[in-house]
């Protein structure tokens, strides 16, 4: 059964600088039960809402599975974690989550490469154990709202 695990709405960009002086704060209340996501504009509070440089990959998902044994999910800095859906394979296709307030169809459109931060948050490993499961970079097609927990998934090729 898939479903939605976790959900990051967050104001504020946390890697700048250099990986090995770790991340900035985490803000409080960026991850959150429900996350309101608009229709080539991305997550409602996220800070690459309506920005022009991302509106071609505003919302950001995650597999739970491609992580490493033992990483705090909480530092995976995508929008969307799910567990039961491959999601690496799907760039080109479109993704509709559906967590009970009705479908939100993603246009996938490319990886969501790791980068070095990844060993200072998810731990030591994760950058090189995290290539080609990174997660999908993608442009809502829908207003909605997405939730944690069961959701119905629908995937289609564009």
């Amino acid at each position: 059964m898939a479903e939605i695990v976790q959900l990051l709405a967050s104001g504020v960009h946390r890697y700048e600088g250099r990986p090995k002086d770790g991340p900035a704060p985490a803000p409080e209340g960026e991850l959150v039960e429900a996350i309101v996501v608009r229709a080539g504009l991305g997550v409602v509070g996220d800070r690459y809402f309506g920005r022009q440089a991302h509106k071609d990959a505003s919302v950001t998902v995650i597999a739970r599975e491609g992580l490493p044994a033992g990483a705090d999910l909480r530092q995976t800095r995508r929008n969307i974690l799910v567990a039961g859906i491959e999601v690496d394979e799907l760039v080109g296709a479109v993704l509709s989550l559906d967590s009970g307030d009705g479908a939100v169809r993603l246009s996938v459109r490319r990886r969501a490469n790791p980068c070095a931060w990844m060993d200072e948050t998810i731990g030591p490993g994760a950058f090189r154990a995290l290539r080609g499961k990174g997660g999908i970079r993608c442009v809502p097609l829908d207003d909605g709202t997405l939730r944690l927990g069961p959701v119905k998934v629908e995937i289609t090729r564009e």
